[in-house]
């Protein structure tokens, strides 16, 4: 298990502290803690939900950053690092050195409150109960994004639930304007007339998969309630439906869930056919923006160490 920023604190400090005065390199110090902790090549490798650095790295970083606003750790050049004569003192004195033991020092209890203030200057206009966030063992990137994945896991219910009450036609308008903005029926008027107009032998319609209709998917779509579930029958079904058609493709959409012996039949059967339960497909509409918008963009930035590699 990886551990949290706060626990690499002073196994950081004590490998820089190793270092005898001579500045060590943050990759470096990340190997010695990864093999200081035994994790797995896994845990070692395993990425943030942006895939663009790992946990490891990030966790560690975050670590780095706080021992330097409080004066424990000072950033000698681009990735390096040395501790400083607060940092030796520190592992002297305490055992444990975490955000509590960082808060004794203003430069970091500055650092925090600017942090805070920035953060709430948005949230207590709108809450005005809402208090700061208290110290925790996640870092400032990982509670972003479970506030994120939180906010769209609410959005995603509730988008769900408003799909099963529409309409018939709206449902049918719905799918179309989804496949059409995955890339699906090509592009203009005449996209969106492929699916729902054929309508019999138990496919609900056809959409083109490139914009010359070379190739087709045929599209089965079950607006049912939530514990109305597809079961195989109905997959077995739409199977036979495929094979009058000659297809090889088929998209089986339901806005419930699909049985576990659903599932099974589907993936034994010689025809490919994608499942899209109503989970996946109110994930799919907030990808692609139907019926949601983006409301606000937020940009996650970091420094850029080229630009200051002199």
């Amino acid at each position: 298990m990886i551990p949290n920023y706060q626990q690499f604190m002073r196994p950081l400090l004590e490998v820089a502290h190793k270092a005898n005065g001579q500045e060590v390199k943050l990759r470096d110090a990340i190997a010695q803690l990864a093999e200081q902790f035994k994790l797995t090549e896994q845990e070692r490798n395993e990425p943030l939900p942006s895939g663009k650095q790992s946990i490891l790295d990030n966790r560690i970083g975050w670590a780095r950053t706080y021992l330097t606003k409080a004066g424990l750790l000072d950033v000698t050049r681009r990735a390096h690092f040395a501790i400083t004569p607060r940092g030796i003192e520190a592992l002297k004195e305490s055992t444990e050195i975490n955000n509590d033991y960082l808060n004794r020092f203003d430069e970091f209890i500055e650092f925090k409150q600017k942090s805070n203030n920035n953060a709430d200057s948005n949230n207590t206009a709108s809450n005005p109960t809402q208090t700061p966030n208290s110290d925790n063992d996640i870092t400032p990137d990982e509670a972003l994004r479970a506030a994120y994945r939180k906010i769209n896991d609410a959005l995603a219910t509730e988008l769900l639930e408003r799909t099963r009450k529409v309409t018939p036609a709206f449902f049918e308008d719905l799918l179309i304007e989804l496949l059409v903005a995955m890339g699906y029926g090509g592009t203009g008027e005449g996209a969106a007339h492929a699916l729902g107009k054929t309508g019999d032998n138990g496919v609900d319609g056809v959409i083109d998969q490139d914009p010359l209709g070379v190739d087709q998917i045929y599209i089965q779509a079950k607006r049912y309630s939530e514990g109305n579930n597809i079961g195989a029958g109905d997959i077995r079904d739409f199977f036979g439906a495929l094979n009058l058609k000659k297809a090889h493709k088929g998209i089986f959409i339901t806005t419930s869930d699909f049985t576990a012996a659903a599932v099974d039949t589907a993936q034994n059967l010689g025809t490919r056919i994608v499942l899209i339960n109503g989970k996946e497909l109110a994930g799919l509409m907030l990808r692609y923006n139907i019926g949601s918008r983006d409301e606000q963009v937020l940009h996650l930035k970091k420094i850029d160490e080229e630009f200051f590699d002199i």
